[in-house]
């Protein structure tokens, strides 16, 4: 697979909608993961990333303006003993519960399908890396309708073992813009992921469309020891 510019990709495509990146920092220290969201709607343009214990969760930035909280309030991180979560929904939930029950990152998905929002229908993207004895491993997933047919819903996972330093994945929940909103297709996008986690984080916030972006979280882990640093960008301060 050729390896495509994150930076040309998103200054490209004015809605990819929410994003999660995982890879390896070019230096093989450290698991990487990003996540963004954007929004069209005043509803989900008015949101903020919190820290929440060891992860992350979404919040009414005005709550006098919130309408319809279900599809737009979650937990995009969280973290269960070496494994971190990320996710665009409350399927978070559902992984983390389902991992501590000892099923694996797919069987616990076989209970969700795509979000109940007609047309657009949006995929469900998650991603789980687990950081352990200095090895690091990580997979994809989304769950998404059949062409836009809500009656069948397609699911594929990608795992990626032994990750390769200086590479990630690219997984959003819409091709690009549009009415009904389409899809992502394929498989994840292969991506450099730099050791500079600042300029990574400047680099996504920046790239991003301005008028759609919302917030964004990046999270470096390193790999010998499982602790980490982690950077919060909102559009609404």
């Amino acid at each position: 697979m050729e390896m495509i510019s994150l930076e040309k990709e998103l200054k490209e495509n004015s809605y990819p909608g929410r994003g999660i990146v995982i890879g390896r920092s070019a230096d093989g220290t450290k698991a990487v993961a990003a996540y963004f969201i954007m929004g069209r709607s005043e509803n989900s343009r008015n949101r903020i990333f919190v820290e929440d214990g060891e992860g992350i969760r979404t919040q009414a930035f005005d709550p006098s303006k919130l309408t319809d909280p279900s599809l737009i309030i979650y937990a995009p991180v969280r973290v269960l003993g070496n494994k971190t979560i990320v996710t665009n929904g409350d399927q978070t939930d559902t992984i983390y519960e389902g991992m501590d029950r000892q099923l694996t990152f797919e069987q616990s998905l076989r209970s969700r399908e795509f979000e109940p929002d007609a047309p657009n229908y949006t995929p469900r993207i998650s991603g789980i890396m687990h950081v352990e004895n200095g090895k690091y491993s990580y997979a994809m997933s989304i769950l998404k309708s059949n062409n836009g047919n809500p009656a069948a819903c397609n699911r594929y996972t990608f795992a990626y073992e032994n990750c390769v330093a200086g590479e990630g994945h690219f997984i959003h929940t819409y091709k690009c813009d549009g009415n009904p909103l389409p899809s992502f297709e394929g498989e994840p996008k292969l991506v450099a992921i730099p050791n500079d986690m600042e300029a990574f984080t400047d680099m996504l916030w920046n790239s991003l469309n301005a008028d759609n972006k919302v917030s964004l979280f990046v999270r470096y882990i390193d790999i010998a020891t499982g602790t980490y640093e982690t950077r919060i960008v909102n559009k609404n301060q």
